[in-house]
Formats: structure tokens, C-alpha cells, sequence
């Protein structure tokens, strides 16, 4: 499976996983100039942007590793300019959620809830 294909699949098998807890995916591959979150979705009190990481059997490393302080600030700035537009009355939160396949599909995952904070942006920026 090419690694288009093997993010696609994570980004599916993720979007199941939280319906299934409850949530409502309310945005895929929310793009702005600041960057992109795979997955956007709300329970009734939480609004969770989720950066997905899929990876092969044979990778040497945990998928949630690639998400290092770069890719967070990223998705932070990415999730203010989509609540700047879609306003919400919920809390924020920032997850990674881990996909591994082999070659019979994925056989393991796992949900990282607050996987990272606002923190990472430092005194840096004020957000309001």
C-alpha cells in the first residue's frame, strides 16, 4: 500500500472509531495557509482536532514521533483560523491518533487524547 493510500485508510478507520465513541466529524483535511488537520470532530463538550499517523508493520518508529513541536504549532494555528470561522461553545483539544496495517489491514491503534497543549506556542502568541 502506498503512503497515500496507508494515510487515507488511517484517516477512515479514525473518523469510524469516533463516531463510534460518540463524536460527529465535522470536518476532513481542513486546509488553511498555516497548515492542515486530518480530522475535525465534536462531542458535547469538546471540539478535538486530530492529526492521524499511519504506518506499516515494518516502521522502525511510533507513528505519534512525526508529530513533533513543528507539526504542533501547525495544527494549533490551523484550529484557531478554523474557530476564528466556525465558532463553537466547546473546549478544544488536541489529539493524535495512531494507525498501524501489515499487510492484512490495520491490526493495531490507539487514541491519544491531549496528545499536546497550547504550550508548545510559548509566550509567542496571543490568542483570543
Amino acid at each position: 500500500m502506498d503512503k497515500a493510500s496507508l494515510g487515507k485508510a488511517g484517516e477512515d478507520f479514525a473518523c469510524e472509531r469516533l463516531r463510534e465513541k460518540g463524536y460527529t466529524v465535522t470536518e476532513r483535511n481542513f486546509h488553511s495557509r498555516r497548515g492542515e488537520i486530518d480530522i475535525i470532530a465534536e462531542d458535547e463538550s469538546t471540539i478535538a482536532f486530530v492529526e492521524v499517523k499511519a504506518r506499516s508493520k515494518k516502521s522502525v518508529s511510533m507513528p505519534r514521533e512525526s508529530v513533533d513541536k513543528t507539526k504542533q504549532r501547525k495544527i494549533i494555528l490551523t484550529a484557531v483560523m478554523y474557530l476564528q470561522t466556525h465558532p463553537v461553545q466547546k473546549s478544544p483539544r488536541f489529539d493524535v491518533f495512531e494507525v498501524w496495517h501489515d499487510e492484512r489491514g490495520i491490526y493495531k491503534f490507539c487514541h491519544i487524547k491531549n496528545a499536546f497543549d497550547l504550550s508548545v506556542l510559548g509566550g509567542e502568541y496571543e490568542l483570543f
